[in-house]
């Protein structure tokens, strides 16, 4: 019991660390780009590597991931995110910023589209029973939105470190520095983790009998995930500068109270989903969240746009550890680490291909339309999801 608890730790702990570093840089990144004079399709390109890159990264790590320890693939990947800031520290270049966006762990969403995350479900799932998964992932989840959110509120250094005479594009260079040093630490807690000893060939093979069920969720994720991809938080951040001339600080004050909304619904949600189970949980929070994005599309004012995003803040995000248990319940122990990539890498690819076409968008002028076209996807989602997996439940609830 004392290992996994400290199994737990040690992952939470690296979440939080790296959940902090995507927390900032997700605000700063447009406001970065755009001051190196960057257009908005540009800064939706770069977010669009970003993703592709993670997805692909993702692929890798499910397909070898049975065959070599899930700490020794988080520590790869800890430092590749190290390697990644300095790089987006140095580089000025649009090109040389692409390749690095693609090749490295740049997270423009915030959110669970990263490398990290299947190795993570693998190993947390491995350590708590059934009775207890559900909650786990409420834990997991609550520790990397807090992190996040005061990831989002330090975005707000740089306009501190202009007041001190340091010039702007310094100072989101340093920020970049500071998002590989967060990677050096997130490192040393993943080497902590326990050992695991590798499956068998004939084990490490990928899905066996959960097969159809993992890629029929697999398609309906990458349906939420593409439409996700028109407003991460990169291009929402992106929206509120322009629609509404939001100052950086602002932006990341609104980041900060809309992460700490997300953070503390993924307690309710785990109480939600003993009670109701764990689709009718993913379903019925995220409609209203949806409905919420379309109307601030569409807000006459900023603090009625915000007032509308934070209420989706506190709703959208109650699905995460609901659909991290469902997966890891829905397959056998042996499944774990590729159904949880599996599932990951098609959200991956199908986010990537979405901002670049919400920043053509910004582009055309047309700045509501990423948002509506994410409110409604999402919803076109949700209503397959209960109409396909409502009679298919985990072990806890049948």
């Amino acid at each position: 019991m004392g290992s996994k608890n400290n199994t737990s730790t040690a992952l939470y702990t690296a979440r939080a660390l790296r959940d902090f570093g995507d927390g900032f840089i997700a605000v700063l990144l447009p406001a970065y780009l755009l001051a190196l004079g960057f257009s908005a399709f540009q800064v939706g390109l770069i977010a669009t590597a970003s993703l592709l890159g993670s997805a692909l990264l993702t692929m890798v790590a499910g397909l070898i991931g049975a065959r070599f320890e899930h700490r020794q693939l988080l520590l790869i990947a800890a430092a590749l995110m190290c390697a990644t800031g300095l790089l987006f520290a140095v580089a000025n270049e649009f090109a040389f910023l692409l390749i690095i966006a693609f090749v490295g762990t740049i997270n423009p969403s915030a959110g669970s589209v990263s490398v990290f995350v299947p190795l993570e479900h693998a190993v947390l799932a491995r350590s708590v029973n059934d009775g207890n998964r559900t909650q786990a992932f409420a834990r997991y989840s609550l520790v990397g939105a807090l992190a996040a959110a005061v990831g989002s509120l330090s975005a707000a250094l740089p306009d501190l470190f202009v007041e001190f005479g340091v010039s702007a594009l310094l100072a989101f260079k340093a920020m970049f520095g500071l998002y590989a040093v967060v990677g050096l630490i997130g490192g040393y807690f993943y080497a902590s983790l326990p050992r695991s000893k590798p499956v068998s060939h004939q084990q490490a093979s990928g899905l066996g009998p959960s097969r159809k069920i993992v890629f029929h969720l697999a398609a309906l994720f990458s349906l939420d995930a593409f439409a996700g991809g028109f407003v991460v938080q990169s291009l929402l951040a992106l929206w509120l500068f322009e629609r509404f001339d939001l100052s950086l600080a602002g932006a990341a004050s609104f980041f900060f109270w809309s992460g700490l909304a997300s953070a503390f619904s993924f307690p309710i949600a785990a109480w939600l989903a003993k009670r109701i189970g764990l689709i009718n949980t993913m379903v019925f929070t995220h409609i209203p969240a949806s409905i919420a994005l379309i109307l601030a599309a569409f807000a006459p004012t900023l603090s009625a746009a915000l007032t509308l995003l934070w209420i989706r803040a506190g709703l959208s995000q109650m699905d995460v550890p609901a659909r991290s248990s469902y997966v890891m319940a829905m397959v056998t122990e042996h499944e774990r680490a590729a159904a949880a990539s599996f599932t990951s890498v098609p959200r991956s690819l199908a986010a990537a291909l979405s901002p670049s076409l919400a920043g053509a968008l910004f582009a055309a002028s047309l700045k509501a339309w990423p948002l509506v076209l994410c409110g409604c996807l999402k919803i076109l989602y949700d209503i397959l999801l209960l109409l396909q997996f409502r009679h298919q439940k985990p072990p806890e609830e049948r």
